[in-house]
């Protein structure tokens, strides 16, 4: 059992190192992806709730600051960037629909585990580096962010990336069943913007849609973190968090299994 599990340990190490080694080889683009996008997106984010606020009529906004969106949207594309797979998601695309899946089915590992650790890997490196930007915004502008909260915060957005990984994982594997699948890829990712909170928080919808929003699990990956992070949200809703990204991997990983089983047998069934 011990060492079933350093085996284990070992190989996904060494698959989140490949991760991280292989993007910092590109450092233009590592430098792009982890500091210039944060910084542009945070900025405009920042002017456009500036400029609502300069308009509106009264101090607050369905109960809320100026300061309390700030924060939102300072947070919000920093934490929407961490669960978005979009790149490892096309890359396991390809690998199904080329047939070069074939090397990854002939070793010790499955496809998933495959390119789940690097995956993990490469958000690290990212997120530690993309981080300084909303932290450096948020002392800037002396926004309501509680900082001892954020270790948790993180976990819960870690948590619900497995989710989202499970999701690209079954995208790939539609590859076995249709000819295209990378418009699915566009869908996916523009849906989870929405229904995360990324673009709109969660608490200014109807409330009819707030709570069906909330029910989804998919507000784990934005809205519920970040309402807990700067005091929007109690700890209860922290909660509701980790329980609805544990049931949706639980059914959404049943169906990846069923998908994938059918899918390899055909596949090696009838060839690439």
């Amino acid at each position: 059992m011990r060492t079933s599990f350093a085996a284990f340990w070992r190989r996904n190490l060494a698959l989140a190192n490949l991760g991280i080694v292989t993007n910092l080889e590109y450092r233009f683009n590592f430098i792009i992806d982890a500091f210039i996008q944060p910084i542009l997106t945070v900025g405009i984010e920042v002017l456009l709730w500036l400029a609502i606020f300069k308009t509106a009529e009264h101090a607050q906004i369905g109960g809320f600051n100026r300061e309390s969106y700030l924060a939102y949207a300072v947070w919000a594309p920093f934490l929407g960037r961490i669960t978005i797979s979009w790149m490892y998601e096309s890359m396991m695309a390809e690998e199904v629909a080329s047939g070069s899946i074939n090397t990854i089915l002939s070793r010790p590992i499955s496809f998933f585990e495959y390119y789940l650790s690097q995956m993990i890997g490469y958000k690290l490196i990212t997120t530690l580096f993309s981080m300084m930007v909303p932290v450096a915004v948020s002392i800037y502008f002396k926004l309501p962010i509680f900082y001892e909260r954020l270790p948790i915060t993180l976990l819960l957005v870690t948590y619900y990336l497995v989710l989202v990984h499970i999701m690209s994982f079954l995208v790939s594997i539609l590859g076995f069943y249709l000819t295209r699948v990378r418009s699915f890829t566009i869908l996916k990712n523009l849906t989870l913007m929405l229904l995360s909170g990324e673009l709109v928080p969660i608490d200014l919808m109807p409330k009819s849609l707030e709570k069906l929003f909330l029910f989804l699990p998919f507000s784990s990956g934005v809205y519920i973190p970040l309402a807990y992070l700067s005091g929007r949200g109690d700890f209860e809703l922290l909660k509701t968090g980790f329980f609805n990204v544990t049931w949706a991997i639980a059914v959404l990983g049943l169906f990846s299994i069923i998908f994938w089983k059918r899918g390899v047998r055909q596949y090696t069934g009838t060839g690439a």
